[in-house]
């Protein structure tokens, strides 16, 4: 992940599972909200959002004070429902267009909080994410995977999908992303051809904003770019909607995250 998407975190309180129109499926969305507060009661108690979030997560802490999301929390929950959903709909997808029809079908995640969790991460360092500590963090912890996302590519995977992954971590997380993917059961090979990272110091020729882009014009660029190799984009998984925005994929799904909103 990059200073400047990060930096511009805010956390969000959890909205309620929705349908978004008969391309874009998920939760309801969680905007950063510019308006200057008139009075200290329109501000949330930032203790009782942290421990809301807690309990939508279903805070769980082993023996070495490690903090990880429960299996039968509503957080899992809503993620079931929405992968249900998913599954559902790429069946469908490859029932209808065949392994061919318009392109060799794919799946495109995001990595943070669609791939794997971030949140024992954002306790620790208490929701401020900086460069420093998410590099010791990767270093020397992997996070776990997001309850029913490896089950979903690997069953992709098994119908002859090809998985991407598309993320804002830099190009120097590379290797710590491959080895955490692989390590909590993504079975589709993390490589150099499926794994996507910025990279402000040699940006890819395709993409025409360079080291400048924003997250909505490196991450549709980039699925540009795969659909331009022969692919059609049939699901596109983010926890964010600028993962999702900017076309180049037949269905988008938005999975719940209400520890921060990134634009």
């Amino acid at each position: 992940m990059s200073r400047a998407r990060l930096s511009r975190r805010s956390l969000a309180l959890t909205a309620a599972a929705v349908t978004l129109g008969a391309t874009f499926y998920g939760v309801g969305a969680a905007t950063a909200d510019n308006s200057v507060p008139r009075s200290d009661k329109e501000i949330p108690n930032l203790t009782d959002v942290v421990n809301e979030i807690k309990a939508y997560y279903g805070d769980t802490v082993d023996a070495s004070g490690e903090h990880f999301a429960s299996a039968d929390s509503s957080y899992a929950r809503q993620l079931a429902g929405i992968e249900a959903k998913a599954t559902s709909d790429l069946a469908h997808a490859l029932h209808k267009g065949g392994h061919g029809g318009h392109g060799k079908p794919a799946i495109v995640l995001d990595v943070d909080d669609t791939s794997v969790i971030t949140y024992n991460y954002e306790l620790e360092v208490g929701f401020n994410y900086s460069p420093a500590s998410n590099q010791a963090y990767l270093d020397s912890k992997n996070m776990p995977a997001v309850f029913g996302m490896d089950t979903l590519a690997n069953w992709a995977a098994d119908q002859g999908v090809t998985v991407f992954w598309i993320t804002g971590r830099p190009e120097s997380q590379r290797a710590d992303t491959v080895r955490n993917l692989t390590a909590v059961g993504y079975k589709s090979a993390p490589d150099t051809d499926h794994l996507y990272l910025k990279d402000k110091v040699n940006p890819p020729a395709y993409l025409s904003c360079g080291s400048t882009c924003t997250t909505i014009q490196y991450k549709s660029g980039t699925r540009a770019h795969i659909e331009s190799l022969g692919y059609d984009i049939i699901g596109n998984f983010g926890d964010q909607y600028s993962d999702l925005s900017g076309g180049y994929a037949d269905k988008s799904f938005k999975l719940p995250n209400p520890m921060y909103f990134l634009p």
